[in-house]
């Protein structure tokens, strides 16, 4: 690393506990909890400090409204299975005006998308293995 970044890099992280307790002041006020992994997060401030301020941007990005951010982490949450965040994204969503039939609709078209991946996958499958064995 560049000695100036470094330089920089390290005033960053002499502020990391300050950091750290802002930002997650931030993410209970936006989400109206803190998920449970910030305060194993916290534990290392160096590491929370960079990686939750990056989740602050990467989770209200400028180009999308709060509501619609908020729906498309509830798709990713219900598409890897993460029930945790699926329940405080719902309460999140709710609470930036997101409706029941949103939430539901962002969920079935999730769901939609995951079985088409299986089913895609599968077939590909299938299809390899059938005409090797119908020729």
């Amino acid at each position: 690393m560049k000695e100036e970044t470094t330089v920089v890099l390290e005033e960053f992280l002499s502020h990391k506990e300050e950091l750290v307790n802002d930002v997650l002041g931030d993410f209970e006020e936006m989400l109206g909890v803190l998920p449970f992994i910030f305060k194993y997060q916290s534990e290392r401030p160096e590491s929370c400090a960079l990686s939750v301020l990056g989740d602050m941007y990467i989770a209200r990005p400028e180009s999308l409204d709060p509501k619609t951010a908020e729906l498309i982490t509830i798709a990713a949450a219900s598409a890897h299975g993460a029930d945790g965040c699926l329940k405080v994204h719902i309460g999140a969503a709710l609470k930036e005006g997101a409706t029941r039939n949103e939430i539901l609709d962002t969920i079935m078209i999730a769901a939609m998308i995951g079985k088409t991946k299986v089913l895609a996958h599968s077939f590909r499958v299938f299809r390899d293995v059938i005409d090797k064995t119908e020729k």
